[in-house]
């Protein structure tokens, strides 16, 4: 149950994040046109952009050092029970607006969800409406269009996300799944609904993602549109991220039908493509490790493609995209070559984790793709988030303890201060042309 939700929630919410830059563009202009349309126009939407807005500003500070000693306006406590009744006001009329006859107004309040499932744990609240939450939203992924089965399917993702591994989650999955396979293998939906909707098993992303991998007579793979390309990168980012939850029985016959392949897409002209099939690679490698008698004749060749993309320097990709692509290909080629990945830690509140695998990276940021700034208040809070990452119950703190653990911002300041004079003193030594040069 606990995989069936994982697979579920990185699926769609990870892909609907990453939706094409023009297509985030022009609709956001659409939500927020300042700067677009006359004043008389502006004011006509205010009320439209206001109900977004309104919720944002309630789940907005949901980092990890927000406490409840800091909650003072005045002088006086805020009144927290008045507080948590508005919230919930403005969350059930988002809800009832799901079900508005606007288009714009739906997709308010879909964004509106969508900010708050992400930045906050809300499962109390959620329990008694979900079916109700659930049977709008199957409306707006039938009748909706492309920006709207979008939200829709990330909405229903992280609905899934905040019931947690329990029956209530896999109940909202289950009664979904049949139309979410439906949009995604339906060849004449919009390229931005099925790229939300990637919740179907490993055979079915790899027919999406596969027509990147083709090439005819050795020539170099398959090119396809800008949208179908970006398309292609969520299959491949949501089949590797089912790989982490796969018994070894079906990775060695994953390995042995799409290792060949999948360095074809190391030659794709989209940057991301050529990443995320770079990372799918090593990942691949770090789940063969476990298998025994694995052999990849092809190593050296492969190698030899990792190095120089590792290094590329070519001047018709872009700057941002040559340091990206060399630092990533830089971790994937020591990896193949040395068995050693990337440490990275996360720090949360009074906790860290340490993303000290691919299979275990590639997790972290699927959730961190959907879940936006909320992650680390998730990974504090939701039971679900701390299970899949083995962070046992959440810790119960009391405000004292929590505002015992930080420090003040004049001793911040102290601090930084003294960092600063530090490394100016050390840097005027070196610098010296008396320093001694050895």
């Amino acid at each position: 149950m606990l995989r069936t939700n994982l697979s579920f929630f990185c699926i769609g919410g990870q892909l609907l994040s990453v939706a094409p830059p023009g297509m985030q563009r022009e609709w956001l202009t659409k939500l927020h046109p300042l700067g677009t349309r006359s004043s008389a126009k502006m004011d006509s939407q205010a009320s439209d952009d206001e109900a977004a807005s309104e919720v944002l500003s309630h789940y907005s500070s949901a980092s990890e050092t927000t406490s409840v000693a800091e909650e003072v306006t005045g002088g006086e406590a805020v009144d927290e029970q008045a507080q948590q009744e508005e919230m919930e006001d403005k969350l059930k009329e988002c809800i009832d607006n799901v079900m508005d006859k606007s288009a714009k107004t739906r997709q308010v309040a879909l964004e509106s969800l969508r900010l708050a499932f992400s930045s906050k744990t809300l499962f109390d609240f959620l329990l008694e409406r979900r079916l109700t939450l659930t049977d709008s939203l199957e409306k707006c992924l039938k009748k909706g269009k492309g920006e709207e089965q979008s939200l829709a399917a990330t909405v229903l993702t992280l609905l899934c996300l905040q019931m947690g591994s329990g029956p209530e989650g896999e109940e909202v999955f289950r009664s979904l799944k049949p139309l979410l396979i439906s949009i995604l293998t339906d060849s004449t939906a919009s390229p931005v609904a099925r790229q939300s909707d990637l919740v179907s098993c490993l055979a079915c992303l790899e027919g999406i993602f596969g027509a990147s991998c083709s090439k005819e007579a050795g020539s170099e793979p398959s090119h396809h549109s800008p949208l179908l390309q970006v398309l292609h990168c969520n299959a491949l980012q949501s089949w590797s991220l089912l790989l982490t939850i796969c018994p070894g029985t079906q990775i060695k016959k994953i390995l042995d039908n799409h290792l060949p392949t999948l360095p074809l897409m190391l030659s794709s002209d989209n940057v991301n493509l050529r990443i995320v099939s770079g990372e799918t690679i090593a990942l691949l490698f770090e789940l063969a490790r476990d298998i025994e008698d694995f052999f990849y004749d092809e190593t050296d060749l492969l190698c030899t493609k990792l190095k120089a993309l590792a290094t590329d320097s070519n001047k018709y990709r872009a700057k941002t995209d040559r340091r990206k692509q060399r630092s990533i290909f830089r971790d994937v080629l020591h990896y193949i070559e040395n068995g050693e990945c990337h440490e990275e830690t996360i720090k949360f509140g009074l906790e860290c984790m340490y993303v000290d695998s691919w299979a275990r990276r590639r997790t972290y940021n699927a959730f961190k793709e959907a879940l936006g700034s909320g992650v680390r208040h998730h990974l504090q809070n939701n039971e679900l988030l701390r299970e899949i990452f083995e962070l046992g119950p959440p810790l119960v703190l009391d405000a004292a303890a929590i505002k015992a653990s930080k420090i003040s911002r004049f001793e911040k300041h102290l601090y930084n201060s003294a960092a600063f004079k530090a490394r100016t003193k050390a840097r005027s030594r070196v610098r010296d042309k008396r320093a001694d040069v050895l």
